[in-house]
Parts: C-alpha cells; sequence; structure tokens
C-alpha cells in the first residue's frame, strides 16, 4: 500500500518549503530593513521599477534569490536566470544577442545570476558588453567579498547591495508566517511551541533556508495524529545534531576569521583569541594553516620581546605534523594562549618593512670591499678584504670598520620597544650606539 503524503501532491512534496512559501512582494519580505523598508533606496528602486544593474552580497538563506523573484514579479521584463556550472560562453553570447534584440524593440531583458562569484572571468567578461549596452539588467547574487571575485569591470557597472544575516527575531517572524502560509504545508495542521520556534531560530543561525529545512523536518519527525502534526523539543532534539557554522576553507569568512584571530592575538585578547581558533577547527580547517599563521605572528607580533614565542609556535607546529586533528587541537590552544599573552612588539616586522624600502629606493649596491671575501690572489690584488677588522680581536667585541655601503650610512631599520625581553636588547643596542659615537673617526 502506498503511503499518503503529508502534502497536496507529488509535485508539492517534492518542492522544498522555502520555495513553496518564496514572498512575491516586499511586504511578505522578512529582514534587510535597511534595504527595503520604506524610503530606502532598494525599495524605492523596485518599487518604481527603475533597476539599474545590482550585486547583492550577503552569507547564504538571507533573502538575495527571494529578491531577485519579487522583482521579476514587479517589473514586465524578461527574466532570464543563469548557472555557473551549466552556462558556457557561447550560450551566454546567444541569450545576450536575443536580449539585445528585444531591447531594440523595447523589450526590457534582467539577468539573474546566482553565485556570480562562481563564473569564471571569461564568463564574466561576456556579459560585459551587454551591460554597458543597456541590453541586460544584471542582478548578481553572491556569498563572496565582490571586490575579489567579480571582474572590476563589470563590478564598477553595479550597485553593490549589502545584505546581513537575518537575527532571531527575524527567523521566529518567518516560521509563524511560514506555517500561517496556506502553501507550507496544505492539509495539514502544525502545532509547534514558541520555545521550540526559538530553538530552529538559533539553529539556523542567520540562514532563513536552514531555518525552514530544520521545520520541515521537524513537521516530518512530529508526532501525526490524523491531519495534525505536533512538534516538541524532544522531536527537535532529534531533529537537530549540532548548530551549523558558517566557515568557508576557501571564501571570504575564512580570511575574516583568520584575521580576527591574529588581530585579538595582538590586542592580547586570550578568550577572544581561543574563540576564533575554535570556529576555524571545528569548520574543518588545516590544523597545519593555523600554526603556519601562529609562526608568522610570532615574528610579527611579538618577535624579541618574548624570545620563546618563535620556538613554541615552531613546536606546536611540528605537534600538529606529528598527531594531525583532533589532537592537536589542544597544541593550537595552548599557542593561541601563550601568543595572546606574550610581551607584544613589532619592531622585528618594522625593520623588515624599513629596510625593504630602501633595497627597492638604492638596488643593488655592493657590498663594501673590506667585508668581502679573498679567497685567490686576484682578490687581494684588488683589495677584497684589506682593512678588515676582526671583532674578536677587540676588547669589546666590536670594531670602527663600516660593514654597510656608503650609500645608507646612518640609516637605521631597527628600533627596539621596552616590551618584555626586548628592554635587554634595546639596552645592548644603545650601548653599541653609544660605543660608536665614542670610537668612530
Amino acid at each position: 500500500m502506498k503511503q499518503e503524503s503529508l502534502f497536496a501532491s507529488a509535485n508539492e512534496q517534492n518542492t522544498p518549503l522555502a520555495n513553496r512559501i518564496r514572498p512575491n512582494s516586499l511586504d511578505e519580505f522578512v529582514g534587510q530593513q535597511q534595504l527595503i523598508s520604506k524610503g530606502k533606496i532598494l525599495r524605492e528602486i523596485i518599487d518604481e521599477d527603475k533597476l539599474s544593474s545590482i550585486i547583492l552580497w550577503g552569507p547564504p538563506g538571507v533573502g538575495k534569490t527571494t529578491l531577485a523573484h519579487i522583482i521579476a514579479e514587479k517589473t514586465k521584463s524578461n527574466f532570464i536566470t543563469f548557472s555557473a556550472v551549466t552556462s558556457g560562453i557561447k550560450e551566454i553570447r546567444k541569450i545576450m544577442e536575443e536580449a539585445e534584440m528585444n531591447r531594440e524593440i523595447g523589450q526590457r531583458t534582467i539577468v539573474f545570476i546566482d553565485e556570480i562569484h562562481r563564473f569564471n572571468k571569461a564568463q564574466q567578461d561576456a556579459f560585459l558588453p551587454f551591460v554597458e549596452k543597456g541590453s541586460i539588467i544584471l542582478i548578481g547574487a553572491t556569498t563572496e567579498n565582490p571586490s575579489f571575485e567579480i571582474n572590476s569591470a563589470l563590478l564598477s557597472r553595479c550597485k553593490v547591495f549589502i545584505l546581513k544575516s537575518l537575527t532571531k527575531e527575524d527567523i521566529v517572524q518567518l516560521l509563524h508566517n511560514s506555517l500561517n502560509n496556506k502553501n507550507a504545508f496544505p492539509k495539514l495542521t502544525v502545532k509547534i511551541d514558541d520555545e521550540s520556534l526559538e530553538i530552529i531560530a538559533e539553529f539556523a543561525n542567520g540562514d532563513a533556508r536552514a531555518a525552514l529545512n530544520t521545520l520541515e523536518m521537524a513537521v516530518l519527525n512530529g508526532e501525526k495524529e490524523a491531519d495534525t502534526v505536533t512538534i516538541n523539543t524532544k522531536t527537535l532534539s532529534e531533529t537537530i545534531n549540532t548548530k551549523s557554522l558558517r566557515y568557508d576553507k576557501k571564501g571570504e569568512e575564512h580570511y575574516n576569521i583568520i584575521s580576527a584571530l591574529h588581530k585579538s592575538m595582538r590586542n592580547s585578547d586570550v578568550d577572544s583569541a581561543i574563540y576564533w581558533l575554535h570556529r576555524m577547527m571545528d569548520g574543518g580547517e588545516d590544523p597545519l594553516y593555523i600554526a603556519r599563521r601562529l609562526v608568522r605572528f610570532a615574528s610579527e607580533d611579538i618577535g624579541l620581546a618574548d624570545t620563546r614565542a618563535l620556538s613554541l609556535a615552531v613546536d606546536v607546529f611540528q605537534a600538529c605534523q606529528f598527531i594531525g586533528m583532533p589532537e592537536c587541537n589542544v597544541h593550537l590552544t595552548e599557542a593561541v594562549i601563550y601568543l595572546s599573552l606574550a610581551p607584544k612588539s613589532n619592531a622585528v616586522y618594522e625593520a623588515h618593512l624599513n629596510v625593504e624600502k630602501d633595497i627597492k629606493e638604492f638596488g643593488n649596491l655592493p657590498v663594501p670591499l673590506q667585508i668581502r671575501n679573498a679567497p685567490t690572489s686576484l682578490m687581494k690584488d684588488l683589495d677584497y678584504g684589506k682593512n678588515y677588522q676582526y671583532a674578536h680581536d677587540s676588547a669589546d667585541k666590536i670594531t670602527t670598520m663600516k660593514t654597510n655601503p656608503p650609500e645608507i650610512a646612518g640609516h637605521e631599520y631597527y628600533e627596539p620597544t621596552e616590551q618584555g625581553n626586548e628592554k635587554r636588547f634595546k639596552q645592548r643596542f644603545e650601548y653599541i650606539k653609544e660605543w660608536h659615537q665614542n670610537h668612530d673617526k
């Protein structure tokens, strides 16, 4: 015997809840009030049908595709969607040429590209001349920073709108709207308490699609009696295992979180640093990538203020190589705590930047003759090594011999701080400078 479907038809059963209840107007749209509330620019553009090419940038499940569909409902244009996976250059150009012909007879074409960041440069370039001529209006949706993922020429011809993650309150409202929508669960009464709705909203982590998928799974697994389904916290605990973490190892969020880790350690905020570290680890980041960044941090932001920092970071890198995840998570945590609490100095990093300026300005300055080796008689005849002074022969282990090219005489790159151990280096550094002032002619 064929099991009775919860939904009205096979087609409805196979259509995700998010599609069954997709809003058709801005009044039904939840969230993004900074863009679509009365008087806001995107709202006016849509309501007045004055759309130009735009990019909708935001995390998954915040309404980018829904906004595109609402625009399709509001406009009298031809509405075409493209996929980065299935759309080749030839297909794009063919449709663009049709759009140009339609423009000549007064018919406008709107092209929607979901995940436009997945289009390669050639695919993006294929749209450019038609956007420039006004043959099409482009709506691109992306989860990645368009500055990095969209050709600058194409991006310069589009207005970028930033969509934010939905708040918990937004998602609770969305769930209530869904339950009151006749297309959500036809011929079925769903009973769910406010606590359960808030649990779903928390789990969704700002993603409307994740919230609706969770609600749909909860309905499918709820306690059924006739045409009524009851959902409680027990049902949800069986449906929800763990909160979904937004972390793309190759996307912008990857760089955002490693930046957050680095800057938290630099600011000696140990608890924030531990949090961002574990966000990366829980998101599946390669532990060796994290460990390499910690090795870099040890020199760039601590340097000689704590000479143990670099050794510890290298030790942790090797430990991660030996045992991998998940065991090495505690080693990474130890390193992050140590580096966060260590005294900070960027004097080593600044020295690197300072000398790079001189190298770029002066190019390949020759090594002074007195500090060149002279392994052959010809080199000795050319004064290689002449007037060389051996530092160990002097009482202070310092000589008056010049070891830098005359073009950069007096240029100073390293300026030690008084942070941590670097105070010792500063004292030694100042002693050497004073010695030269007293002995150099």
